[in-house]
C-alpha cells in the first residue's frame, strides 16, 4: 500500500491536490444551492460539502472555501441570512455542473443553464423546479475555521419538499427512489445503490439485516 505524507500532498501541482483532497471523504451528496442578495439577483451554485449536524432542533452545515475571490453564495446568504439545498439528479446533471463555472454576480446561473427557480412565500431564497428534494434553511450560525481560512455555515431547517412516495415509513428519505447523485474531486458523479438496512446495534447482539 502507498503511504503519501502531507509533505507529499504540498509538493502536488495545485489541481491534483485537490482533486487527491477531494476525493479522501469517498463520494459525498451534490447539491445545488440557490441564494438571492439584497436587490434580489439569484444565485445557483454545486456544494458537495453538506453535512447532517443534528436533528433537534434540525441542523443541516456546509463549508464555504477561502473567499480569495468573490463567494457569491456565502455573501448572499449572509446578507438575506436564507438559502436552498436541492438535490441532483442525473435529468439536470449537467446544467447542475455549469453552475460551477465562474459567472458574474450580475448574471444568473438559473438564467445560463436553463434550469427553473422556484419561490415560496415568504422565503427569500430560490428552489430548483427541476430537483426532487428541496430544503430551506436559516442562517443559524457561521463558524471560522483559522487553519485554512474556509467557513462552516450552519443552517437550521425551515421546510422541505419532496415526492410523498419518497418520504419512507420508517422516517428516512427514498434517495434512490429521488435518483440523488453523489460525487467526488471536482468533476466525477455517482448514482447511490441501496446495500443493506441494519437493525440499531446493541452490544452484545449480533448485526441483523431487516
Amino acid at each position: 500500500m502507498k503511504t503519501i505524507t502531507a509533505a507529499d500532498i504540498g509538493r502536488m501541482e495545485k489541481f491534483s491536490r485537490v482533486q487527491f483532497a477531494t476525493s479522501l471523504p469517498g463520494a459525498k451528496p451534490i447539491s445545488l444551492i440557490g441564494t438571492t442578495d439584497g436587490a434580489g439577483r439569484t444565485n445557483l451554485a454545486p456544494f458537495s460539502s453538506i453535512l447532517h449536524l443534528g436533528s433537534e432542533p434540525c441542523l443541516l452545515g456546509m463549508v464555504s472555501r477561502p473567499d480569495l475571490v468573490e463567494r457569491h453564495t456565502l455573501a448572499n446568504l449572509v446578507e438575506t441570512r436564507c438559502w436552498t439545498i436541492n438535490h441532483l439528479h442525473p435529468d439536470i446533471l449537467d446544467a447542475a455542473h455549469q453552475c460551477s463555472a465562474r459567472y458574474p454576480k450580475a448574471v444568473s446561473e438559473f438564467d445560463s443553464t436553463g434550469l427553473t427557480p422556484h419561490f415560496e412565500p415568504g422565503f427569500k431564497a430560490p428552489f430548483v423546479s427541476e430537483s426532487r428534494i428541496r430544503i430551506g434553511l436559516e442562517l443559524e450560525d457561521l463558524i471560522d475555521i483559522p487553519a485554512n481560512g474556509t467557513r462552516l455555515i450552519v443552517g437550521r431547517v425551515v421546510l422541505v419538499q419532496l415526492a410523498e412516495d419518497h418520504l419512507l415509513d420508517h422516517g428516512g428519505i427514498d434517495l434512490v427512489g429521488a435518483e440523488c447523485l453523489a460525487s467526488t474531486s471536482l468533476d466525477t458523479y455517482f448514482t447511490v445503490q441501496p446495500l443493506a438496512r441494519l437493525a440499531h446495534a446493541k452490544a452484545g447482539v449480533e448485526p441483523a439485516r431487516i
